[in-house]
C-alpha cells in the first residue's frame, strides 16, 4: 500500500522520557474507544522501554510501476532455514533478502509466482510460516484497483477492495505456488462513496500465527468494511491440517463464536474502529504484527493508529496475550510512540510512521519470536531497541 484518532486527549498513559530519549510505558486508559466487550486489561500488563540505537534498514527492493526504491510498505516477515536468515519487503510486489543475521542482510531480489497473473497484481507478503518439511507458508495483502469510478484528485486506482490470499514455497520464498484467495468482502460491503482515500473494502493489513498446540492458524485483520460495528481489528482462524488447500476453510469471529466464512461473512473487531473510516476524520487501529516474547512468556502485538483516512499515523501501540488463541485476551493497547517520532524514523526524511514492528535480533528470533530485547522497526526502519519487563 503506498497510502499516504482520534485525540491523544482521551488517552491517559503512564510516559517517562528522558534526554537521553528513555521511553517507558505501563497502564494505559482508552476512554475514548469502545472496546469489544469482554475486553480485559490485566493489572500485569508489563513494561516496554524504547532507546536509540544505530539505525538498521530493510533492504527494500524496486518498485518498477511507480519506479521507485522502497524499504517496506507493510509489515516484513522473516524465517530462519539452518544459519540464514531471510526477510521479505513488499511494496506491490515481494522481494527477498538473505543474510546470517538482520544486520547483514544481502541486497534483495524479487521473488517469482507460479500463475503468471500473480506478477501483474499489487501484491504485499505480510506474514510467513516455514514448516516442519521445508515448505514454507505466506499470505499476502492484495489491493484490487479501479473498483470504484475514478476520483478527479486521488491516486489512479483507488479507492481499492482489498483481500487476502495464501501461498506456498519449496526455495525459502523465492519462488511461490498460488493456493487460492482466502479473505473476500461481499459487494454489499464496499463503499464507492467513502471518504476514505484508500480503501472502498475489503480485509488486509494483517498478521496470521500458528497456536502452540499446532492446531490452528489464527489471522488477526484489519477490516475495511462499510458498516461501522464491523470496522476496526478483527480475527479468523484455519486449522494447520487445512493448509494446502485454506479457500474456503477460514472461519471469523463473531459475536463470540467462529461462525463466519471469510468469504464475505461477518466479522466483530477486537479493537473496532473509532470513528467510522468511511468518514475523512475517520480513526481506527490497523496493520498488527505479532510475536511470541520469551522474557515475558506472552503474545506481543504492535499496532497502528490513524487519525484520519489520509492514513495520517496517530502513533504506534502495544498489546498483550497469553493466548493466541483468545480474542478477548488482549490487554487494552499502550502508546509507545508518538506522531512526531514515528514519521522520523528517518531523522532526516519525514515517512509515513506505518508499519510498526518488532524483529528479534539473535540467533532464531524474527518478526514472530523475540526476546527481553528486540528492535522496533518502523516505515522498514529501525533507530530503536525495544526492551520488555514483566511487571509486579
Amino acid at each position: 500500500m503506498e497510502r499516504g484518532s482520534w485525540d491523544g486527549r482521551n488517552l491517559t498513559t503512564r510516559l517517562v522520557m528522558t534526554r537521553r530519549g528513555f521511553i517507558q510505558t505501563s497502564a494505559t486508559s482508552l476512554s475514548g474507544l469502545a472496546l469489544v466487550r469482554g475486553l480485559r486489561a490485566s493489572p500485569a500488563t508489563p513494561f516496554v522501554r524504547l532507546r536509540p540505537a544505530p539505525s538498521v534498514k530493510f533492504p527494500g527492493g524496486y518498485n518498477a510501476n511507480r519506479q521507485m526504491g522502497f524499504l517496506a510498505d507493510c509489515k516484513s516477515p522473516s524465517h530462519w532455514d539452518g544459519n540464514t536468515l531471510y526477510v521479505f519487503n513488499s511494496w506491490e510486489q515481494p522481494w527477498r533478502a538473505a543474510g546470517p543475521d538482520l544486520f547483514h542482510l544481502s541486497k534483495a531480489e524479487p521473488v517469482r509466482f507460479d500463475a503468471e497473473g500473480l506478477t501483474k497484481r499489487w501484491i504485499w507478503i505480510e506474514s510467513t510460516y516455514l514448516d516442519d518439511d521445508g515448505n514454507v507458508y505466506a499470505w499476502f495483502h492484495n489491493e484490487v484497483p479501479d473498483e470504484c469510478p475514478p476520483r478527479k484528485d486521488d491516486i489512479s486506482g483507488y479507492p481499492i477492495v482489498a483481500r487476502i490470499g495464501a501461498l506456498r514455497s519449496k526455495d525459502n520464498g523465492m519462488t511461490w505456488n498460488h493456493l487460492g484467495f482466502i479473505f473476500e468482502p461481499s459487494p454489499a460491503t464496499i463503499s464507492c462513496d467513502t471518504e476514505d482515500i484508500w480503501y472502498a473494502g475489503g480485509q488486509g493489513d494483517f498478521d496470521v500465527f500458528l497456536d502452540s498446540k499446532k492446531e490452528r492458524f489464527y489471522f488477526y485483520f484489519t477490516n475495511y468494511n462499510s458498516t461501522l460495528v464491523e470496522q476496526g481489528l478483527c480475527v479468523a482462524r484455519m486449522k494447520y491440517a487445512d493448509r494446502d488447500d485454506p479457500r474456503g476453510r477460514i472461519s471469523v469471529w463473531h459475536k463470540g463464536q467462529w461462525n463466519e466464512s471469510a468469504l464475505g461473512g461477518h466479522a466483530t473487531p477486537i479493537f473496532p474502529a473509532s470513528v467510522d473510516i468511511k468518514r475523512k476524520d475517520g480513526q481506527t487501529f490497523w496493520g498488527p504484527a505479532i510475536h511470541w516474547n520469551t522474557h515475558l512468556n506472552k503474545y506481543v502485538m504492535v499496532l497502528n493508529r490513524i487519525r484520519d483516512t489520509s492514513w495520517a499515523t496517530e502513533g504506534i501501540y502495544i498489546s498483550f496475550n497469553n493466548d493466541i488463541a483468545d480474542p478477548e485476551g488482549w490487554s487494552m493497547p499502550q502508546k509507545i510512540m508518538d506522531r512526531e517520532e514515528a514519521t522520523h524514523a528517518d531523522p532526516g526524511h519525514a515517512g509515513n510512521g506505518w508499519y510498526g514492528q518488532v524483529m528479534g535480533t539473535g540467533q532464531g528470533e524474527t518478526d514472530k519470536l523475540a526476546g527481553r530485547v528486540a528492535r522496533l522497526f518502523v516505515d522498514g526502519q529501525s533507530r530503536w531497541e525495544i526492551e520488555f519487563e514483566r511487571q509486579g
